[in-house]
C-alpha cells in the first residue's frame, strides 16, 4: 500500500480516537445536570451508569467478529455515527431508568468504536512496520482533555440538551470528513491474516494463544482500574483527606492525565527504545511508586506529584496490551483485551469505595500501586512466551 495512503489512514483513525475521547468527556462533564434532571439518588444514579460499562462490555465481543466478517473500518464509521447519535439521548430522559436505558445503547457504540478503531489501527501498525498506537492513544486523551474543558466553559450557559446535541452535530461533522477514507481503502493487513480479508472465518485460537492474549488484558485490566479510580476517586482524596479547595482538588486528575497525554505522545519512542516488555515492566513500577505517593503524601502538592507520575506510567501500558493482542488474534484479540481492561475500569470505582468504608480511602488508593506493580510482574514473567 503506498505511504500516502497509509498517511491518510493514520490521520483518519487518529480522528476517531479524538472524536472518541471529545464526546465522552463531553457527556462525563454534564453528568451532574443529568442527574439534577432525572432527581436520581446517588446510589440510582450509579446504577444507571452502570449502563454504559455494561453496554460496552456487551458489545466488544459481538463488534471483534463484526470486524472479522465485514472489515474494521466500515465498523469504526457505523459505531462513530451511532455514538455521536446516541451522546445526544441522555437529557432527554426524566428517570434513572430511562437513563439507564439509553446510556446501555451508548456504551455499546462506545464499546464498539473502541474495538473496531483498535482492530484498525493495529492493522496499519503491522504496514508502517512502527509501534504507533500509543499515539492514538494520546489523540483520545487530548480528545477527552478538549471535550472536558470545553463543557467546564459551555455548562453555564447551555443546557445539556443543547451541549450534548451539539456533540452529536460535531460527531457528524468528523465521521462525514474522515469516514469516506476508511471506507475506500480496505485495512492493510499482514500475511498471517490474509485470510481474513478473503472473507474466510477467522483462525481459532489455540490455548497458548488465548492464554497470552487473556494476560494481555489482565495488564489492560490493571492500567484501567487505576484510570477508573483517579477518575472517580483522586479528587475527593484531595479534598477530604488533605484538605485542598475544591479548585486544587479539581487539578488531581487534570495532573493525571496532562502526563498520561505526554507519556503517550512520546510512548512510539520509548517503545523502539526499550521494546514492549521493558516498557510494561518500567511503566508498571513507575506507576506503583506514584501511587503510592499519591495517596500517602501528607501534603497536596506532593499528592499532585504522585498522580502526575502516575499518569506517566500507565500511559502506555494499555495500548501495548492491546497490540499485542490484536497482533496475535486479530479483532479477537482485541475484543478480549479491551473488554478485560474496561471491565477493570467498571470493577475500580466500587472496589476503591468498599475498601475507603473499610479502612480509609488513601489505603484503597494504593490498589492502583498493587496493580500497577501486578502489570509490571506480569510483563517479567512471561517475556518470553510473549517474545515467543
Amino acid at each position: 500500500m503506498p505511504g500516502d495512503t497509509l498517511t491518510r489512514l493514520r490521520v483518519a483513525i487518529t480522528a476517531f480516537f479524538a472524536l472518541d475521547g471529545f464526546i465522552f468527556a463531553g457527556w462525563v462533564v454534564r453528568i451532574p445536570a443529568i442527574k439534577h434532571q432525572t432527581d436520581a439518588s446517588a446510589s440510582t444514579l450509579g446504577l444507571a451508569l452502570l449502563g454504559v460499562s455494561a453496554g460496552a462490555v456487551i458489545t466488544m465481543t459481538l463488534t471483534g467478529r463484526l470486524c472479522h466478517r465485514f472489515g474494521a473500518h466500515p465498523v469504526t464509521v457505523v459505531c462513530a455515527v451511532l455514538l455521536s447519535l446516541s451522546v445526544a439521548l441522555p437529557p432527554l430522559t426524566h428517570s434513572a431508568l430511562t437513563l439507564g436505558g439509553v446510556l446501555l445503547v451508548f456504551g455499546a457504540a462506545f464499546g464498539g468504536i473502541n474495538v473496531a478503531f483498535n482492530s484498525a489501527a493495529i492493522d496499519l501498525i503491522a504496514a508502517l512496520k512502527r509501534p504507533v498506537l500509543p499515539s492514538f492513544h494520546a489523540a483520545f486523551s487530548l480528545g477527552g482533555m478538549v471535550g472536558a474543558g470545553l463543557g467546564g466553559l459551555v455548562a453555564g450557559t447551555l443546557s445539556p440538551t443543547r451541549h450534548l446535541l451539539g456533540l452529536t452535530v460535531v460527531g457528524l461533522l468528523v465521521t462525514a470528513a474522515a469516514g469516506p477514507t476508511l471506507l475506500r481503502h480496505e485495512p492493510p493487513r499482514p500475511p498471517e491474516r490474509a485470510h481474513d480479508a478473503a472473507g474466510e472465518a477467522p483462525r481459532r485460537l489455540d490455548g497458548r494463544t488465548r492464554a497470552l492474549v487473556v494476560v494481555f488484558g489482565l495488564i489492560a485490566l490493571c492500567t484501567a482500574y487505576g484510570e477508573g479510580a483517579m477518575a472517580d476517586w483522586g479528587a475527593l482524596h484531595l479534598e477530604q483527606d488533605l484538605d485542598t479547595s475544591p479548585g486544587v482538588a479539581a487539578a488531581g486528575y487534570s495532573c493525571f492525565a496532562l502526563a498520561m497525554t505526554v507519556g503517550r505522545l512520546t510512548g512510539t519512542a520509548l517503545l523502539e527504545r526499550l521494546g514492549r516488555t521493558r516498557t510494561v515492566v518500567a511503566g508498571g513500577t513507575v506507576a506503583a511508586a506514584g501511587m503510592l505517593l499519591g495517596s500517602l503524601a501528607p501534603s497536596a502538592w506532593a499528592a499532585l506529584l504522585g498522580f502526575a507520575v502516575t499518569g506517566l506510567g500507565l500511559a502506555n501500558l494499555f495500548p501495548v496490551a492491546v497490540e499485542r493482542a490484536g497482533t496475535l488474534a486479530g479483532p479477537s484479540g482485541v475484543a478480549i483485551a479491551s473488554t478485560l481492561g474496561y471491565g477493570g475500569m467498571l470493577l475500580g470505582p466500587p472496589a476503591i469505595g468498599f475498601m475507603a468504608d473499610w479502612f480509609s480511602l488513601p489505603a484503597a488508593l494504593t490498589s492502583v500501586a498493587v496493580l500497577a506493580a501486578v502489570a509490571a510482574l506480569i510483563g517479567v514473567t512471561t517475556r518470553r512466551a510473549a517474545a515467543g
